[in-house]
C-alpha cells in the first residue's frame, strides 16, 4: 500500500510503504549497496587512522604508501553508491552532501548509514 504524506521539510511529498521495515522495491538494491559501502568506508577510515598514527607517530611511511590509495578507491566507490541512492531516493542536495561528507569522519559513517537506512525504509527523504 502506498500513501503520500507531507515530509517534515515543509511541503515535499514522499511515498511511504507498509512493507514492515523494508525499503521500497526500487530502492532495495541501491540501499543494500550503500550500506555495504558505508560499512567498508567506516572500517577503512579506522584503518587510515591507524596508518596515519604509524606514519606520523613512528615516522614509518611504508604502510601509508600502500593503504592510502586503497582507502581512496573505497571512498570513491562510497561516493558513487551514495549519489546513486540519493538520486533514486530523491534526496535534497543538502542531505546528499551531508551523507557524502560523513564518509570523511571516522565512526560517523556507521551512524549515518543507520539513519539513512531508517529514513529510506520509512519512505522519507533526506
Amino acid at each position: 500500500m502506498v500513501t503520500t504524506d507531507r515530509d517534515a521539510d515543509g511541503g515535499n511529498t514522499a511515498a511511504t510503504t507498509a512493507t514492515g521495515g523494508q525499503a521500497p522495491g526500487s530502492l532495495r538494491g541501491p540501499l543494500a549497496r550503500f550500506r555495504v559501502a558505508a560499512f567498508a568506508t567506516g572500517i577503512g577510515l579506522l584503518g587510515l587512522v591507524v596508518v596515519m598514527v604509524i606514519r606520523y607517530g613512528f615516522d614509518n611511511a611504508g604502510p601509508s604508501a600502500v593503504y592510502s590509495p586503497i582507502h581512496g578507491v573505497v571512498y570513491m566507490i562510497y561516493l558513487v553508491l551514495a549519489v546513486d541512492l540519493a538520486l533514486k531516493a530523491r534526496w535534497s542536495v543538502k542531505g546528499t552532501i551531508g551523507v557524502l561528507l560523513a564518509g570523511c569522519v571516522p565512526l560517523l559513517s556507521f551512524w549515518v548509514e543507520r539513519k539513512v537506512h531508517q529514513r529510506v525504509t520509512a519512505g522519507k527523504k533526506l
